[in-house]
């Protein structure tokens, strides 16, 4: 029986997803560069992950969600340190009479199903209010977006991640702009 070799592919290989943006990144640049051959093409570049760290409305909602979820999750710390004493105190007593035993462990027990089950629910909560919160503001980004590239003459407009963009290109303060105006505008109509 003769063994195969299977050849060694040399130097980086892009992963499929991103093969396929490049391509069609080039393709509509070509495209748009045709169309427009005697303009230039004015491409920009926004920074997700900079517009859902600092944009206000996501640290709107960010104090919103922490300012109602802090006591739920304040009162589940508590109950945890209940539990934690409760243990300490099941393990340090060694004359508790088997009855005595039995109640303090069974306390203990549906204390932590309590804790696990409220810490559960907590979590579910958190995570469809946060991916809400996130839709929304998508929507509005989006929106920011679109309105910026129109009123500066962007001819397309790339979001991250992207393997590089130069900081001229970068239009992102234009977008957080955008969206404190908005911010304002509708924290004022309240």
């Amino acid at each position: 029986m003769r063994a195969t070799r299977h050849a060694k592919l040399d130097g980086p290989t892009l992963p499929w997803p991103a093969l396929a943006q490049a391509v069609v990144l080039v393709f509509i640049i070509l495209l748009a560069a045709d169309a427009r051959s005697e303009e230039a093409i004015r491409i920009g570049y926004v920074d997700m992950k900079r517009l859902f760290e600092t944009a206000p409305q996501v640290v709107a909602a960010r104090e919103s969600l922490d300012g109602e979820f802090r006591p739920r999750n304040e009162a589940l710390l508590a109950d945890e340190n209940r539990l934690q004493e409760l243990e300490q105190a099941l393990a340090e007593s060694r004359q508790l009479d088997a009855e005595t035993r039995l109640e303090l462990e069974r306390d203990i027990r549906n204390l932590r199903r309590s804790i696990d089950r409220r810490r559960e629910d907590l979590r579910e909560e958190l995570r469809f209010r946060t991916s809400t919160a996130t839709q929304a503001l998508e929507e509005t980004i989006e929106v920011a977006v679109q309105q910026v590239a129109e009123t500066r003459g962007y001819d397309l407009i790339l979001t991250s991640p992207v393997a590089y963009a130069a900081a001229s290109i970068d239009i992102t303060d234009y977008i957080l702009d955008w969206l404190a105006e908005d911010f304002d505008g509708r924290d004022n109509g309240r």
